[in-house]
This record gives structure tokens, sequence and C-alpha cells, in this order.
């Protein structure tokens, strides 16, 4: 887009190309939003009878002008009023680009190409492209009006209609977090797979709410927030609560409980005043420094931010190591039986024999195992070529991150009208059944980390009726990450 900028004053303001200028004096030539050397925020003006609807959807946010459902002339009469900012969503110093909305600053995820809208060669941002394009000469839009008294402003209290109980080392977890809520601290909540780890969340979520307080429940993988969502309803029925996920449609009306991935909070600034991060150590949020940008930039200065894993990190072991992160550890599962110690079965070379639509005997006979069972397991790969000639050999479904049915097939195996579901390590986590077992081919592949399988391993055993299970990795050499993956999970038991 190409802007002008105009004096009014002692302020310089901004005019959008396309919207009519008579009568304006002293117009700058239109020119790439990113080339105005400077403008100013013009003064709010209390008088004037803003959109709700427009404060709704931007209050708390940071969104490009395209993503507005809105004219924008009607855009721009708020502007003049004081009550929306415009920002440069990718600035240049030095020759350098810094990306505002996602924190990039590495040259080689920039690009450049001509632009119709601002008629000159434009850079945008490739490293949070698949949130929508940020193009320089588009600007960033933010709130500056009043905030709006939000529906729960009245405080609710008794929000929370869960009657389950906790196990005494999740009631003092859960002490803890409620806690570290009310302090506004950091706490780090390392508790094994199975622990019951969200329901320890509960009571100190209800205690915010009871503060008047907004949260978000943020978590690297679609797969989580699609079990949690139903989860926290159950919990909290009469709070107003938005899944925010790719493609999911709750973007407009803010809620006291959000759930996320943190993908999606890079559309976020100043708002949230507790911030829960499940599964701090996965991937991609351990990997990609832009993640923890959105997270950072989401809440607000003051808040509380409670991790959750069963496998931190060597940064969050060293935080707590010299005192600058608190923890409370949970060695037991919450029906206080040992969790599952994986096996490790060497199958030969099973790429040979997949190469010619075979499975190793070994391997084969344990599936067979379950389907003359009729019991349910999943089955994890290295990869979606994968699991794609596996899923051709057992002739069951197969998921990975990019297969649209996803979240179809994950969905049927929950309810067991699915038996076996071949997967990559995208359902390491976020997935919980009842009675199963687990298989991995290929173990000792680098894909497979130590809490890659650790988090695999614990899918299993996660009920109270069905506390056992078979956790088999099949390999063609042990791996130094499934001696230690083990040797964790033996650790913890010992520990508990």
């Amino acid at each position: 887009m190409r802007f002008a900028v105009f004096s009014n004053g002692h302020q310089q303001i901004l005019h959008p190309e396309g919207l009519p200028n008579q009568g304006i004096a002293s117009l700058s030539p239109y020119t790439s939003f990113a080339k105005l050397a400077s403008y100013d925020q013009p003064t709010l003006d209390y008088k004037f009878q803003f959109s709700h609807s427009l404060r709704r959807i931007l209050q708390d946010k940071l969104l490009l002008l395209s993503e507005l459902p809105f004219s924008l002339e009607f855009i721009y009469k708020h502007y003049l009023h004081g009550y929306i900012g415009f920002k440069k969503s990718i600035k240049r110093q030095h020759d350098e680009y810094i990306c505002e909305r996602c924190g990039n600053d590495s040259s080689h995820l920039f690009a450049s190409h001509y632009c119709a809208r601002c008629h000159d060669s434009c850079t945008y941002c490739r490293k949070c492209i698949m949130m929508g394009k940020v193009s320089e000469c588009e600007p960033l839009v933010y709130w500056c009006g009043p905030l709006a008294p939000f529906e729960w402003a009245s405080y609710k209290q008794d929000a929370l209609q869960w009657d389950g109980q906790l196990s005494p080392e999740q009631a003092y977890a859960a002490k803890s977090v409620t806690q570290a809520i009310a302090e506004r601290k950091r706490l780090l909540i390392w508790a094994v797979c199975g622990s019951g780890k969200t329901e320890l969340i509960f009571p100190g979520i209800s205690y915010a709410f009871e503060q008047g307080l907004r949260v978000c429940i943020a978590t690297p993988r679609v797969d989580v927030v699609l079990e949690l969502e139903p989860r926290l309803k159950a919990a909290f029925p009469t709070v107003s609560i938005a899944s925010l996920y790719g493609g999911s449609k709750q973007r407009k009306d803010a809620c006291q409980l959000t759930i996320s991935t943190t993908h999606q909070l890079l559309r976020y600034q100043e708002a949230f005043d507790v911030l829960i991060i499940d599964e701090v150590d996965a991937f991609p949020y351990s990997f990609d420094p832009m993640l923890a940008y959105a997270v950072e930039r989401a809440k607000k200065t003051t808040a509380a931010t409670i991790m959750l894993t069963a496998t931190p990190n060597d940064e969050l072991k060293r935080e707590v190591k010299i005192g600058r992160l608190s923890v409370v550890k949970i060695p037991i599962r919450y029906h206080r039986h040992p969790l599952p110690v994986p096996r490790f079965v060497w199958c030969g070379n099973w790429e040979k024999r997949l190469k010619k639509r075979k499975l190793p005997e070994v391997v084969l006979r344990w599936c067979e195992q379950r389907f003359e069972r009729n019991r349910q397991f999943l089955f994890f790969v290295p990869s979606i070529d994968v699991a794609e000639r596996v899923k051709a050999i057992l002739k069951v479904p197969a998921v990975y991150a990019d297969d649209p049915e996803r979240k179809t097939k994950v969905e049927q195996f929950r309810r067991g009208e699915i038996k076996a579901l071949v997967t990559t390590t995208i359902l390491e986590r976020g997935v919980t059944i009842p009675s199963i077992d687990v298989a991995v081919l290929g173990s000792e592949r680098d894909i497979f980390t130590e809490s890659a399988l650790v988090q695999i391993a614990g899918r299993v055993g996660r009920s109270a009726q069905d506390p056992y299970g078979d956790v088999c990795f099949f390999h063609f050499g042990r791996s130094k990450a499934m001696v230690q993956a083990k040797r964790h999970i033996c650790e913890m038991n010992e520990e508990s």
C-alpha cells in the first residue's frame, strides 16, 4: 500500500492512497508505507463514536490491515480520531530487516518482488508467511482507544464444575500453580506423562477467573488443542472459551479462556494475565525462537507463566538448577501405577523389508497379536513415506502433520472406531486413549529423541482401569536416545 503525509498543526498525519484528499494542503507524494520517514498518532478524540465491533476484533491484537473486515475508509476514520494506530510491519536497520510480527531478523528468511500495491520492490517475511503475508508496504494495526469492559468483569465465582479428586502430588502442584498465579511468577510443572497435568491446573485457572483475569493455554500442537478443548469446556461450562489453531473460526471475540497453538499468538500483544504453556519442550516451540517471541509478546508484562512438561529441555533444567525457575516435580501417575517401561526388540534391516512391501516378521507378529485381541494400538514411524508403506501393509489408516483428514481419523481412533493408527511423531503428545499399546518402528532414527520416545511411551497405561500396556521399540541397532529414554522412565519409577 501507499501512504502520504500531511501537516495538521504540529502533527504529521497519514493519508492512504485511494481515499479522497480534497482540501488537504501540503500532502506529500504517495509512497510505500515502509519508506515513510515519520508520522504521528492523532490525539484521541473522546467525543468520537467509535465502532465497538472494531474494538472487539482489534483489542489486545496486532493485525495486518488486510485482516480487518472493514473498509479502508472506516478504519482510517478511526485513525484520524486517535482510536487505532499504524505500525511498520517490517523495519530496516542498517540494511537489515526485522519482522515486527514474528521477530525474524534472518536475512535469508526475507524476500523481495515487484508489488502492484506500492508500485515498487517490496520485501516480505518468509518466516511467518503461514499466518498471512507480511509485506513492508502493509502496516500492522493496533487499538489505541479505551479498552472494552469484558463480559467477565463481574468475575466468575465457582466457575470450576469438575468433581474429580486430585492425588496428593497433584494437590500440592495445584496449590503451587495457584500461588504462582497470585504472585505473577514463573513456575515449571515437571510431571510424568499421565500424571494429570491438565486437572492440576484447574484450581489455578478457577482462582484466575475469580480475580477477573484472562487466561491462555498455549501449546505447540493442534492435537493438544483439540484434546484440551472438550475437557476444559466440561470443567468450566459457564466460562467463555475460544480454541485457536490453523483453520479454526474463533478469531474475533475475546474470551476469558483461550486455548491456542503457539503460532496463533503471533496476532496478540499484552493480552493475557496468565499464560500456561503445555508441552513446553515440544517441537516446534522448543526449536523456533519465533514462537517464544510470540508467547512473550502475547502476555502482559505482569503475567504469571506456568510451564507444563514431562520432558524439560536442558535450558529449563539449567534455570531450575541455578534457582531462576521454581519447579514442582510429579514422578508418579495419578492412579499410582508405574510408567510402562519400553522393550527393545531388534527387527533387522526394516527399511530393506519395507522396500519389498513387507514388515519384519517380529513386527508383523506384534501387530497381528493386537488385532486378534481386538486391542487398539499406535504404530509410530520416522517419516511420511514409511507411514504410507506401513499403512498399505497393515491396511489401517495413517496420519501425519499435513494430512487433511487427521482430525477426523484421530477422533475415530478416540471413539474406538479405528483399531490401529500409523503415525509420525505428530501424535507423540496430546492423545489420551484409555487402553492402547504402542510400537515404534525404526526407533534408532534421529527423529526419535529422548523426549519423543518418553512421550510416546507415555501414551500407554494412562487409565486407572488399564494402567498397563506394551511399549515396544523395534530397532536396527540401539541409539543413545533409546537408552536415555528408558533410563528416564526407570528413574521416574524409582523416584515415585
